[in-house]
């Protein structure tokens, strides 16, 4: 479904790009994988700081083309990832997987289901291949926003 089109439904509302506030968002993004790289913290914690990351990466894709969820509205996660093709540029099979994360994530968060090691190495790597992907297309797209 089109951007425009999830404005139409209540999905997204319009938001000026606001370079201050995507520098802000882009440093929580960063601090929270480096969060999630901390092999003391348990994995459900390192899980839930990955996925925060994940989340601000589909934040700022949305950002940067003048949209944000909306928050009131339920599945604002789903809706933040399954833009990131139209957004980013994120390949399907990509969407796949975070998308995946994301239902994980319910799992863990709304029925306690604990986070498996695999899990949470999947988690880690989508997360820094997410960011990595996001510093690329702000830097190509938008130089003049100075992100990266």
């Amino acid at each position: 479904m089109s951007l425009s089109n999830l404005q139409a439904i209540g999905r997204l509302q319009a938001q000026p790009p606001d370079p201050a506030a995507m520098a802000k968002l882009l440093q929580a993004a960063r601090q929270n994988l480096a969060d999630a790289r901390v092999a003391q913290v348990s994995a459900g914690n390192r899980f839930d700081a990955a996925y925060k990351c994940i989340m601000q990466c589909a934040m700022l894709g949305l950002w940067a083309h003048g949209w944000r969820t909306s928050t009131s509205q339920p599945g604002h996660h789903q809706t933040a990832i399954q833009t990131l093709d139209q957004t980013l540029g994120v390949s399907k099979h990509d969407l796949i997987v975070l998308d995946a994360l994301r239902r994980q994530r319910n799992v863990n968060d709304y029925e306690g289901d604990p986070i498996a090691d695999a899990t949470l190495h999947a988690c880690l790597q989508a997360a820094e291949k997410l960011l990595e992907h996001t510093l690329r297309w702000l830097r190509t797209e938008h130089p003049e926003w100075e992100l990266g």
